[in-house]
Parts: structure tokens; sequence; C-alpha cells
């Protein structure tokens, strides 16, 4: 795991879309869009039905590797309303051990208001603590440095004469927006200016590679000025 700090707290980055926080013990994840295949299913766009319990291995795997005792999942944990009851047996039987097994809190997304922890687990709209809000959609001028998701930020990055997408953490002063953890999930570009509107001034993406935090700074704060060219990053890197 490689370390990122953020709002005078240290975290670490666990995979490529999940932070572990120690102080609480915690793993943090967002984005899940669980049952996301069948709900496109359902209106007629046939997708592999393997989704929600593609990701709840990954999380379990993650909680093994961290030891975590608690889980804040920020929003869109279900790609629809009704997603929660529509979650297949076997994932459904998974997601039951893990929230009777730890202490898990579901925060509200856009896409599931009305999840009701149905499969275990606390609901409420956010949460803070040590002076960091969870939430779901980052706010502009926030009272207090804000965690969230939503946005499903990536970042291109120029590699031989192209480029290669990947998911990312979008650290601003304020702000630290979380990438996507559902594997049917798609992104946003970081420099964005749906980003750069929440955010409001210098940031930078965040990409995981083994032990290193590739940082690319976004320029906010000059989105009209030429930007400096990107180094170009060794293939091998960004495949790791």
């Amino acid at each position: 795991m490689v370390p990122l700090s953020f709002a005078r707290q240290q975290f670490q980055v666990a995979g490529p879309a999940a932070l572990y926080w120690p102080l609480q013990n915690a793993l943090l994840v967002a984005d899940l869009h669980l049952e996301k295949a069948s709900f496109y299913a359902r209106q007629g766009q046939m997708l592999p039905p393997y989704d929600s319990h593609a990701t709840l291995d990954d999380l379990a795997r993650l909680i093994e590797q961290t030891s975590a005792t608690k889980i804040f999942c920020l929003g869109d944990n279900y790609h629809d309303d009704a997603g929660e009851a529509r979650l297949e047996p076997d994932a459904a039987t998974l997601l039951r051990q893990m929230t009777d097994a730890l202490e898990w809190i579901w925060i509200s997304g856009n896409h599931d208001r009305d999840v009701n922890g149905l499969w275990g687990g606390e609901v409420m709209p956010e949460w803070s603590g040590e002076g960091i809000c969870l939430r779901h959609d980052a706010t502009i001028n926030p009272v207090q440095p804000e965690i969230s998701g939503h946005y499903h930020p990536k970042h291109r990055v120029p590699v031989r004469g192209r480029h290669i997408s990947r998911r990312c953490f979008v650290r601003g002063e304020n702000h630290l927006i979380m990438p996507a953890f559902g594997a049917l999930t798609g992104g946003l570009d970081a420099t964005s200016l749906a980003i750069e509107t929440v955010v409001g001034g210098p940031a930078e993406a965040l990409i995981s590679v083994k032990d290193k935090l590739l940082r690319f700074p976004l320029g906010f704060h000059a989105r009209h000025t030429p930007e400096p060219a990107q180094p170009q990053l060794p293939l091998a890197i960004l495949r790791s």
C-alpha cells in the first residue's frame, strides 16, 4: 500500500481505488454500483451478470489485506434504488457475511437514495469525524475537508506516443475525490469542468502503481493557459 496524506490525516491507497485509514482502522470505497449489469439487462442491453460478485470479492480481499474492522461505502453503492433488493443470491450472502463481521456504513448516493441496509450495515447521508466529512457528492467551499466519490475520476497519461487511462484520486486543498470501485463503472476525465468546478483550485491526479504514488498536476488554477508537457512514463510502470 502507498501512503497518501489529506487534511492532516494519513491514509494508505489500497489497490487502485480504495483508501485504508489507520486511525479508524477503516477501509473507504466509493461507487460500487452493484447490480449495474442486471439494471442494463432489464433495458435490453445484456452484460455479463457477474459485476456484483466481482466487486464484493475485490472488497473482501482488501478487507483481508488491511485487517480493517470498519467499512465506509461513499454512495452509489447500488446502480439504482431497486438494486439492493435485486442483489443476486451469492453476492448477497457474501455481503451479509461481511456486514455481520464488520462495522459497515452505507452513505447514500444519487443512484441509491433509498438504500436501507437490507443486507446489513448502517445507512446515513454523510459521516464526520477527525475533522473530515465523508459524503457522496463533493460540495463547493466545504465547511471542513471532504472525501467523496460520484465523479469516477480517471486520468490519461502519455506513454510512448499514446495515452493510457487509469483510475485516479483527485486531491485538492479541501477535497479528495475517490475513483469508482465497482467492476463495471466508467470514468470522467480528472481535468473535466465538473471536477474543476467542485475542487475550485490547484489539484492533482494521484495514481497508485505498486509502491509508488504518481502525481499529475491538473492546473485548475490556470485552466486557460497551456499546461507544461507531462513526462512520458515507461509503459511497464502503468501496466503493473
